[in-house]
């Protein structure tokens, strides 16, 4: 259960977890519970708000051949570090109606994203007399488990889990400073549909995206908010333009709140193309036109999207934060910068548009295809069963 999932009128969120859950469910029996956000009145906001759009989400559905339900949770808007712990309660409200038919059917329960979900996720399962896991991805570790308000429920949550899954290597030492038990924390990483990301033809791509052969192309994929450095990232690009006028172009794939504010960065003349959000497909043909990828966010898990240019032979520009360093070997994979630092991404920019890189050397590091994930998060369920017995 989590609402970091893709539905009907957000197809394209969370492909990561989508992709390992459709995986999973050929290793075994899956069900979704797709958590949706609502409040009242949710649906006189049409198109206007997001909770608005999500009233048109069904309360059942098959994505990828998984069985979806949508449980609707009520929440506190804007909560932030002081209040937030009502969300949990909330959430659990939402899955109360779905209890009875839940029961006998399955063996554990699945947490994913630490607060609300897998903190539900734990009466959730208490209930229905069943071990559960917890899975984290980044920011809920890194920043939501670390308010004053949940902090003490995290950390209960963990240190009752079955299993604790990080999806990178330095996620698992913070998982135990936030109560989980040594021995129940586990790496399992991410995969890559490794079909569709390799390395193509950078000219092709280009010429299919109707991209400049001669200009050096960087590009983003992600949500389009302050949190992902795309200020910064706007910084690094009006230096690199006012040094060298036209030699670089930045693509930004995805949407969110500053998606109208990058569109007139651009229209000012800094050198943006806003793709807004892309289906993977086109999402690999935007890479392989790159010349590296781009990601200055400031919290992070083990971005999905840097594993997959990695699959392409696109080297990283990334701030060594969170599991990025786990994956991108600093000058040989890519290079790393620090957070909130505009000038020295600029400079990464510069460097790693203007060297070689070893492609052979770049697909090597990044990981196989989704089904070992899926491999790895079924043995952690076993073990989590076993605890539980």
């Amino acid at each position: 259960m989590t609402r970091i999932f893709p539905n009907r009128v957000e197809p394209l969120a969370c492909p990561f977890q989508r992709r390992q859950l459709a995986a999973l469910a050929r290793l075994a029996d899956v069900e979704v519970l797709g958590v949706v956000p609502w409040v009242p009145g949710a649906s006189l906001l049409g198109e206007r708000a997001r909770v608005g759009r999500l009233c048109r989400v069904p309360t059942e559905d098959t994505i990828d051949g998984l069985p979806v339900v949508h449980p609707r949770a009520p929440y506190l808007p804007l909560a932030g570090p002081w209040l937030s712990a009502v969300n949990g309660p909330l959430y659990l409200a939402g899955l109360v109606p779905h209890l009875a038919a839940l029961r006998r059917r399955f063996d554990v329960v699945l947490g994913a994203f630490l607060f609300p979900d897998a903190w539900a996720a734990q009466h959730l399962a208490r209930a229905l007399d069943l071990p559960y896991a917890v899975k984290a991805h980044g920011t809920d570790v890194d920043v939501i488990a670390r308010w004053p308000s949940v902090r003490a429920l995290v950390h209960g949550t963990l240190r009752r889990a079955g299993a604790v899954i990080g999806v990178s290597r330095p996620m698992l030492g913070a998982l135990e400073e936030l109560g989980a038990p040594r021995d129940r924390v586990t790496f399992v990483p991410n995969g890559v549909d490794r079909a569709l990301f390799q390395p193509r033809s950078r000219a092709e791509a280009r010429a299919a995206l109707g991209l400049d052969a001669r200009s050096k192309v960087l590009v983003y994929v992600g949500r389009l908010e302050p949190e992902k450095g795309l200020h910064e990232l706007c910084d690094a690009l009006a230096s690199l333009e006012a040094r060298a006028p036209g030699r670089f172009t930045v693509t930004l794939v995805g949407d969110g709140s500053l998606r109208k504010t990058l569109e007139e960065k651009r229209d000012a003349g800094l050198p943006l193309l806003v793709a807004g959000a892309c289906p993977a497909e086109l999402v690999a043909r935007h890479l392989a036109a790159s010349d590296a990828l781009v990601l200055p966010s400031f919290h992070e898990g083990t971005p999905n999207v840097v594993l997959e240019a990695l699959a392409a032979g696109r080297p990283v520009v990334a701030t060594r934060v969170g599991g990025i360093p786990d994956v991108v070997a600093h000058e040989r994979t890519g290079l790393l910068v620090p957070a909130r630092d505009a000038a020295a991404l600029a400079a990464a920019i510069e460097r790693a548009t203007s060297r070689a890189w070893d492609e052979d050397e770049l697909t090597r590091a990044a990981p196989p295809g989704w089904d070992r994930s899926a491999e790895a998060l079924l043995a952690a369920l076993v073990r989590a069963r076993s605890v539980h017995a």
